[in-house]
């Protein structure tokens, strides 16, 4: 029977109270039910998984000879009081070439089907019942007969005018053998109501029996008692993967996930959508992105293509820690570590702020006798020469790994956490300022006479760390200053291979051995990258 709502709401219209719900929010992500959302290519089934967890991520472009999706995208749906894991598959051909990206993606999402709890079968309304349809139907009950699919039919909010239109369309996919369809419209949010009918029986149903069989139901609430101070060395860890198309960077992600989480292959421009995942590692919780590859903007960039771009360009401002991908072979061949694209890459993130970790991968290809001096020329010059193209940010870490081979994982994931731990460091007043008198001393003067007197010296943030040095007198810190001091705090701290800065204020001398609250600001000295305009711009990323 057909259900729908424009609202997209729960409502009831029954005058008693409605029964208890089962409350979604207080269960643990990883606990909650999988939804996987399936179907031909282009019936909206990226739009739809945006509608679910009301946020525009996953990429939509109409390309009726292309496939926008090619990896399994995962979010946190919330429709009514519902709560469950949401995963957005690539378009289904059951028929592709052997060996194809489509064939691949087939195989991909089987795999993926197999731990889902239920699935949304997705038809396109507007141009009715197709012959892949009923293939992808035939798919599904070849790899998926444990889940009842059920059957939605989007695209339709031409049809919610006229009943008989609805009625004949839904009639038509009924034929599929799922029971009759769910008629919705990703795009505008109609039918979502019946759509949340449909899935509630069977997620709750699913809760309760876990809860139950697992005797999870006081664990699964989170304590509702939380610490004033908080260690932000210990918060979830944004980590992005980035660097050029084909240096690794989908292989890398799946090494460190410990599966094949996303599609991986010898063509560039396979991953379009910036996929984020979630893993524990001792302990500790790292949300992973990979990210489409960087390439140079160009006016033919359009479609799916410039969609990768903004969408890496956003993943790189969301994390907090940047491992940029490289390739050693490239690198041998190139005779230098570092392409235009890379440094446009490694500077951006400085400037954003955020900690740094420069990944050398497939080390694997120069192994052998024939190649053994260029393996170790890599190990000696790269560190060297990142340090002279990023001289503003000291120690940046090297990594070389195998990601095809799974050598490094476990070094990769510690120097990451390494310079995470360091990029939220907190320094007390006090600390800084018996700093500030040893440094101070050991730092030579031009002019002894116009040493600008820092009266005292504070972090106010970290994150990246940032500090303020309150200043008394006229003179303020020159540039030269601000370079000692943020060499002097990276030495004496460990603080190398994250950016610092520093910002000062004047006391007036009135005031300068009583309140602070008449100080200004004389000026802010931070470690940014002083890059041309038409450096940030035209670079970019995707891997098309």
């Amino acid at each position: 029977m057909l259900q729908s709502d424009n609202r997209g709401f729960c409502t009831s219209s029954s005058k008693n109270p409605p029964p208890k719900l089962l409350d979604f929010t207080k269960i643990e992500i990883s606990r909650l039910p999988t939804v996987i959302i399936l179907g031909r290519p282009n019936v909206g089934k990226s739009a739809l998984f945006n509608r679910l967890i009301r946020r525009r991520e996953a990429l939509v472009y109409n390309t009726p000879n292309d496939h926008v999706t090619r990896d399994i995208r995962e979010g946190v749906a919330k429709l009514g009081h519902l709560r469950f894991r949401v995963l957005d598959s690539a378009g289904l051909e059951a028929e592709a070439t052997s060996g194809s990206i489509l064939h691949r993606t087939a195989s991909f999402t089987a795999n993926v089907l197999s731990n889902s709890h239920s699935l949304l079968f997705l038809t396109d309304g507007r141009a009715g019942l197709h012959p892949l349809d009923q293939e992808v139907g035939k798919w599904l009950r070849r790899n998926a007969p444990q889940i009842k699919p059920i059957l939605v039919m989007n695209k339709s909010e031409s049809l919610f005018d006229s009943d008989d239109s609805l009625a004949s369309a839904a009639n038509e996919m009924s034929r599929l053998g799922f029971g009759d369809p769910i008629a919705i419209s990703a795009e505008t949010g109609l039918g979502m109501h019946g759509l949340f009918l449909s899935l509630k029986p069977v997620l709750e149903d699913y809760m309760l029996r876990f809860l139950n069989d697992e005797s999870a139901q006081e664990n699964s609430c989170g304590d509702e008692t939380s610490s004033a101070e908080v260690d932000e060395s210990k918060l979830p860890l944004q980590l992005a993967i980035v660097g050029r198309p084909n240096v690794g960077k989908s292989t890398l992600l799946n090494t460190l996930l410990q599966e094949e989480r996303v599609l991986v292959g010898p063509e560039a421009g396979l991953t379009r959508d910036a996929i984020r995942t979630q893993f524990e590692f001792q302990g500790r919780t790292i949300y992973l992105v990979d990210t489409a590859g960087w390439l140079q903007r160009t006016k033919l960039e359009k479609g799916a293509s410039s969609l990768s771009i903004m969408q890496s360009r956003k993943s790189l401002l969301r994390a907090h820690i940047i491992a940029l991908v490289l390739d050693a072979d490239e690198i041998v061949n190139a005779k230098r570590s570092m392409k235009h694209a890379e440094v446009v890459i490694a500077r951006r993130a400085v400037e954003e702020g955020r900690g740094l970790v420069v990944i050398v991968n497939k080390m694997d290809l120069l192994r052998g006798k024939n190649k053994s001096s260029s393996y170790e020329q890599i190990l000696e010059a790269v560190q060297h020469e990142i340090q002279t193209i990023i001289p503003q940010v000291t120690g940046i870490p090297v990594v070389f790994i195998s990601a095809l081979e799974g050598r490094g994982r476990t070094t990769v994931l510690h120097q990451v956490i390494d310079t995470y731990e360091k990029w939220c460091t907190r320094l007390s007043t006090a600390r800084l300022n018996r700093w500030l008198k040893k440094v101070m001393s050991r730092h030579s003067w031009k002019d002894q006479a116009a040493q600008p007197k820092i009266k005292y010296f504070t972090q106010v943030k970290a994150r990246p760390p940032t500090f303020v040095a309150f200043v008394s007198g006229k003179t303020k810190l020159s540039d030269t200053d601000i370079r000692f001091l943020t060499k002097s705090l990276k030495d004496d701290f460990d603080l190398g291979g994250i950016p610092i800065r520093i910002m000062q204020r004047a006391i007036a001398k009135k005031d300068a051995g009583g309140s602070s609250k008449s100080s200004h600001p004389i000026g802010r000295v931070t470690e940014r990258v002083k890059s041309d305009k038409r450096d940030r711009g035209d670079l970019v990323e995707s891997k098309a």
